[in-house]
């Protein structure tokens, strides 16, 4: 919790001059990028992603992207504080988009060191005219008054800070929540695992299984190595489903919703004969051009995993299924605010019909790793109890402690992984993650 000097606030305390001119264009424009991320991520799911690679923002110069991008990141991720010190002062909602510049000033004041008066002027000079006093007045009331809570509880939705606590009781509860808050460094997957000679060039430490972790900023792209391929990135919990897979040169290997294709290029550096399905030949497009960059290959195909017509059966079948993405809240805060309750229950239907089309796919004695970056039982751990009680020729195949690099913490007794980001020190996304094998030919 950061404790504000007094600010020195523009204006007389009776509102502010109609059009505050200390505030540079390019602020503003920055500002305005800002506003409008900040509308897409809470506008839907996937909104932010979008608006990052189009529109206003694109036209930013590289440091006022980079200032873009961290505000409205910084925004999310105390969303659930801001929007409780704003309700503290409002009476109604007010009109779009007065919260959302009141949201932006309050991240810039008290989480990206901005100058309380650049925070409200710029602020107060992109709201419409008739908003202005109420932007002025509600700023400069909350910045001249104490801190804003950071009681881990405050940060998620109440209900799924509920959810998670019946889940996984109030101590477990209270370590996810508090890492919504905290900026993530970012995990590499290497292409020849053990690439030692890569730590040094990315300024990274080497974590369990051979991925790198790294807090360079910026555009991955002039990173050492990255027009080489010799990495990509990918969470350190993400890459645990490819890695259990045990997969090995020669096996072939069906790796379904495979895009945007992280675990496809591990399976593939594995040496294995990858097939990747995904339905999306968009999504797809992205997998086929790291392909390309790492030197890797495999055969894609954009096909729907419950209609695929292909007879084929595979040594091991990854399906990192569709969900709520509940776990990802480090890199993607936007999810916590788009998910809703409804969604859960549909998810976990799709689920169900996806891991029994991948189970056609495996052949006799051959594995199969059911995965979804979501904190969420009925997603997890309900899917593979379900999966278990209908289908007899396949069984668990348990997960031995530290496999994969996976945290011993997240060792279930049934033998399936269930990862909270707090694991292991933190930095880690969510994640349940279980491996079948199949018993008898059906």
């Amino acid at each position: 919790m950061q404790t504000l000097p007094q600010p020195d606030l523009p204006g007389t305390g009776r509102g502010v001059t109609e059009t505050p001119n200390s505030a540079p264009a390019p602020a503003l424009a920055a500002r305005a990028a800002a506003l409008a991320l900040l509308e897409a991520a809470l506008a839907r799911r996937g909104g932010l992603d979008e608006a990052l690679s189009s529109g206003r923002y694109l036209r930013l110069s590289p440091q006022d992207r980079g200032f873009a991008r961290a505000l409205v990141m910084a925004t999310l991720r105390h969303l659930g504080p801001i929007d409780r010190a704003l309700d503290s002062r409002l009476k109604r909602d007010p009109p779009a988009p007065a919260r959302g510049l009141m949201r932006l000033g309050l991240a810039q004041a008290f989480w990206l060191d901005t100058p309380v008066f650049a925070a409200v002027d710029t602020s107060v000079a992109l709201a419409p005219k008739p908003l202005r006093g109420l932007v002025n007045a509600v700023l400069r009331g909350l910045l001249r008054g104490a801190p804003l809570s950071e009681d881990p509880e405050a940060l998620a939705p109440a209900w799924l800070y509920a959810r998670w606590r019946a889940a996984f009781g109030d101590e477990d509860a209270q370590a996810i929540a508090a890492q919504i808050a905290l900026e993530p460094a970012t995990d590499l997957s290497l292409r020849e695992p053990g690439d030692a000679a890569m730590a040094g060039p990315l300024e990274a430490e080497a974590l369990p299984a051979g991925s790198l972790r790294t807090r360079l900023r910026g555009d991955v792209a002039g990173w050492p190595g990255f027009s080489e391929g010799r990495w990509w990135v990918q969470d350190v919990a993400a890459a645990l489903p490819a890695r259990l897979t045990g997969a090995r040169a020669g096996q072939e290997v069906l790796d379904v919703c495979a895009a945007p294709g992280g675990k496809t290029l591990q399976l593939a550096a594995a040496g294995a004969r990858v097939t990747a399905l995904d339905r999306s030949a968009a999504r797809l497009r992205r997998l086929e051009a790291g392909l390309a960059r790492t030197g890797l290959s495999a055969e894609v195909i954009a096909a729907d995993a419950l209609t695929w017509p292909d007879p084929r059966r595979f040594d091991a079948v990854l399906l990192d299924a569709p969900c709520s993405a509940t776990g990802t809240f480090r890199r993607h805060p936007d999810v916590l605010w788009n998910a809703r309750p409804g969604d859960i229950a549909a998810l976990a239907q799709i689920q169900a019909a996806m891991l029994v089309a991948a189970a056609t796919r495996v052949k006799a004695g051959g594995r199969l790793i059911y995965s979804v970056c979501s904190l969420e039982p009925e997603e997890g751990e309900a899917q593979a109890r379900d999966f278990l009680a209908g289908h007899g020729d396949f069984a668990i195949d348990a997960i031995s402690p530290g496999e994969g690099g996976a945290p011993e913490a997240s060792l279930a007794p049934e033998g399936w992984l269930r990862i909270l980001p707090h694991h292991a020190g933190g930095g880690l996304d969510g994640f349940f993650i279980a491996r079948f094998k199949r018993m008898s030919p059906s």
